[in-house]
């Protein structure tokens, strides 16, 4: 009689790495017995995100894939140090251009999937566009190409929301007392009006790996326009029927489905 298949365990490693404004926290799941010469998956968190806020999807990932699943708290989030002043308009592509380089020179990756949610899609189309000898494959989930009215609308709701001290504690228990800081860097950053024309349009452009644009039907902070832009030419889109805009915590066996087959073509 056949046995159940056991995914293989996974070994989580904890590494801090020195950047110019200070040491940002990353983690890593290897697989026990993974494929050494697959290229990692890259994991880029969202606006109130952190390593913590991925819960089990990378443990499952790196289980699924076979691969090596990196993923780490930016500067000012999580058990990364403070940010030294506020995110400027162009912090989606810094992300790319200062800290992957040195993320991948500290751990010694030559190249990765590059698989990012929310704010962090973003960052990891711009990645796949400013590294396009190390980024063989681009993951969104949830991601925004633009900004829209829909996004500022949930935005202004959730500024609102953290107003209150409850919900403000309950996000310090992840960033300590960064927590308003991390607030203040979304909100304050998506609503102000020099941000009001931003767009990945161009990275998109320079796009040259496959692409899997995931985004829930009911997702709050942005239409079905954002991964039919991402994945127009380029991949596939992928429209979850009654998720959110954290699919991967919603339907997370789903969503690890999706992207472990998507890595395997």
């Amino acid at each position: 009689m056949p046995q159940p298949h056991t995914p293989p365990p996974v070994v989580a490693t904890d590494h801090r790495i020195a950047l110019p404004g200070g040491a940002i926290f990353v983690r890593s799941w290897d697989p026990a017995g993974g494929d050494a010469a697959a290229a990692p998956v890259m994991l880029m968190h969202d606006s109130l995100g952190c390593v913590d806020l991925w819960r089990s999807f990378p443990e499952r990932l790196a289980a699924a894939t076979g691969r090596r699943v990196i993923a780490y708290d930016r500067l000012g989030f999580g058990r990364s140090d403070p940010h030294p002043g506020r995110l400027t308009v162009g912090f989606v592509a810094d992300e790319a251009e200062t800290v992957v380089p040195r993320l991948c020179g500290a751990l010694g990756i030559e190249s990765f999937a590059a698989c990012g949610h929310s704010v962090g899609g973003g960052m990891a189309i711009e990645t796949a566009a400013r590294h396009p000898d190390r980024c063989c494959a681009l993951v969104t989930i949830a991601a925004q190409a633009f900004v829209e009215d829909r996004t500022l609308e949930g935005i202004r709701a959730a500024r609102q929301d953290f107003q209150d001290p409850a919900n403000l504690a309950r996000l310090a228990r992840y960033h300590g007392d960064k927590a308003r800081w991390v607030v203040d860097a979304w909100t304050e950053t998506w609503l102000s009006p020099e941000f009001a024309d931003w767009t990945v349009d161009a990275a998109l452009a320079a796009l040259r790996c496959p692409v899997l644009a995931i985004h829930g039907a009911e997702d709050e902070y942005g239409t079905a326009e954002h991964p039919r832009r991402i994945a127009e030419g380029r991949g596939t889109a992928r429209l979850l029927p009654g998720v959110g805009h954290v699919p991967h915590r919603e339907q997370e066996a789903l969503v690890v489905d999706l992207v472990a087959g998507f890595l395997a073509e």
